[in-house]
């Protein structure tokens, strides 16, 4: 009886200290560092959705640095000892997302060290701290702007720390440029979206934010000074990031097993691909015009460039005048709507979405952008903002802009921004149940997305199958191959100016104002540019596979909805989850 008894509290004690299943152990993590890490950043969190830290500012110190790092290698420390082959198939994806992050955010920290030679990451911060307090209704007006009040009365610290921290002889010069053209943009949004709502509050309140306005204009202006007058002068860094920072950053972003090489082959086999799809269509737009037109058997390559170009010509008849982009952006968004309910291509959110003119602090990298809410705030209004012509422009580049942004570009642009792409796809991904992988989304999976849709929608029959829409829509693609080659060609192969305005105007006809943004953007950039092509590979190839394995039950909209249902992981994790494939490790 003795020994039953020792035999039963021996058995009691191993399963009392017996450790937590691998599942219970990595959620518990999990639900840890979505609580934890938004405080690292408070802007960042407010952005997300999780407004706790509202009142705050980001501190970017060497000792905020150090925490950072502390933090980030004790969640590391605690993952590695989780098998990830005792997780469910789910829990095995959220596992590499958050391996891959902890260690991604290690290496930005301590090697590539964009802290202390990229001002542009202060402007952002700084305008998105106002702005993100301000464009959504998230609470009441009088408890956002009392968090606005706070963080104004922090800037002149924060700017203090960012002048400490920056080294001016690390800055590229086009970074330097870009921060001076951006820095002012915040006093903008205290105008348009700060100063009309003051007298919401009360007196003593409204007093104070009026005086922390001052005093933030004064912070900027100061900043302002630095900028033009200390940094810009001395700025002599190199903006290429060098082969080994390229290809470990490019990992880091793109979480695919194609290698910088393997990218670049595709790429300019689909480049060849697509040109010839695109004189196929220009021969076909061409002849319907001009009946009793003979074509050479074996054209020159000059003629095919001349005749690519000529069918551009028809489509770019339809432009856009100087202020019209945003109304007719508004426009392109009703028709695109109506076509997805029509062909009943996916499931449609019911979240609001609205088109903006681009705030100045977010302006000189991309035309438009879309803004979304944050995992945290599901349901939130998204924006899909839109970037006005600079005033400086003379005529003949406004024209090189309007031509490329004729009216079927900027409906492929809705297509990509908004429906149903980043609007939509975000939208869907917000509603995943679990927050870190909502929280650690895949920029490839959403940039890739993006361009899936600009090619199905065009297959789809856009604009009643217009043979100008589908070949606008395969010069978007274009620009996505291009931007692909770009990217590791600048940054890794030392391409000049020269030649990537040769690669975007001739191989992928962009016109000159578009193309010399882009040369600005990879500059700024390194890495980002490739998601769209490889985002778009494996969006394509997953699409075929499943096409393929469902046979005859293939349902484009069950389809859509179905990886969309996976949140934005990577694509190969998505294959696995929807295929029933081996999650990769």
């Amino acid at each position: 009886m003795l020994v039953s008894h020792l035999l039963y509290f021996s058995l009691t004690s191993i399963l009392i200290s017996a450790p937590p299943a691998a599942d219970e152990q990595f959620e518990h993590l999990a639900a840890q560092f979505v609580d934890e890490f938004p405080a690292l950043s408070p802007v960042s969190a407010t952005t997300l959705g999780d407004h706790r830290f509202d009142d705050r500012l980001d501190n970017v110190t060497a000792s905020a640095r150090a925490a950072e790092v502390e933090f980030y290698r004790g969640k590391l420390k605690r993952l590695e000892k989780i098998d990830a082959s005792k997780l469910s198939r789910a829990n095995q994806v959220d596992h590499a997302l958050l391996e891959n992050h902890l260690r991604s955010q290690l290496w930005r920290i301590e090697e590539l060290q964009e802290w202390a030679w990229n001002p542009t990451v202060y402007t952002e911060l700084c305008g998105g701290a106002i702005y993100g307090l301000m464009a959504r209704e998230f609470a009441p007006i009088d408890k956002r702007l009392v968090s606005a009040t706070s963080r104004l009365e922090q800037f002149p610290s924060l700017f203090e720390q960012i002048r400490k921290t920056l080294q001016p002889g690390r800055v590229p010069r086009i970074h330097a440029e870009t921060a001076v053209k951006q820095n002012r943009g915040v006093l903008s949004i205290l105008d348009n979206m700060v100063h009309p709502q003051v007298a919401r509050l009360p007196a003593a309140k409204r007093e104070r934010l009026l005086m922390a306005m001052k005093r933030a204009k004064s912070a900027v202006d100061e900043h302002q000074n630095w900028l033009e007058n200390e940094l810009l002068p001395n700025a002599g860094g190199d903006f290429r990031v060098g082969r080994e920072r390229y290809d470990r950053k490019l990992a880091f972003t793109l979480q695919t097993s194609l290698s910088r090489k393997q990218i670049r082959e595709r790429a300019e086999r689909e480049l060849r691909r697509v040109r010839e799809r695109m004189y196929k269509i220009s021969q076909q737009v061409y002849q319907e015009q001009f009946p009793f037109t003979q074509f050479p058997e074996t054209p020159s390559p000059a003629y095919r460039q001349a005749m690519i170009r000529a069918g551009l010509e028809m489509a770019y008849r339809e432009t856009p005048q100087r202020g019209e982009i945003v109304e007719i952006a508004k426009r392109s968004l009703a028709l695109t709507t109506e076509f997805v309910r029509e062909k009943d291509l996916i499931t449609i959110p019911k979240d609001p979405v609205e088109i903006i003119v681009m705030p100045e602090f977010q302006r000189g990298v991309s035309l438009a952008y879309c803004d979304s809410p944050g995992p945290l705030d599901v349901g939130q209004k998204t924006f899909y903002a839109v970037a006005p012509l600079p005033k400086s422009w003379s005529d003949k580049q406004v024209d090189s802009f309007l031509r490329e942004y004729n009216v079927r570009s900027i409906h492929n642009l809705t297509v990509h921004e908004a429906m149903p792409g980043h609007f939509v796809q975000i939208a869907h991904a917000n509603r995943y149940p679990g927050k870190l992988r909502a929280v650690l989304a895949s920029g490839v999976f959403i940039e890739g997305w993006a361009v899936y849709t600009e090619q199905m929608m065009a297959a789809q029959g856009l604009l009643d199958d217009d043979p100008l829409m589908k070949l606008i829509a395969l010069k978007w693609y274009l620009r996505g191959i291009a931007n692909a080659i770009l990217d590791q060609a600048i940054h890794t192969e030392g391409v000049s100016r020269e030649q990537a305005m040769r690669l975007m105007m001739e191989d992928t006809f962009q016109e000159e104002r578009e193309a010399a943004g882009k040369w600005v953007r990879a500059q700024l950039t390194s890495a980002q540019l490739s998601t769209y092509f490889v985002g778009y590979l494996e969006h394509n190839d997953l699409r075929r596979e499943t096409e393929d394995a469902w046979g005859d039950l293939f349902n484009l909209k069950t389809y859509h909805d179905k990886v969309l249902s996976y949140g934005s992981p990577p694509v190969k994790y998505a294959r696995a989850l929807l295929l029933n494939k081996d999650v990769p490790q």
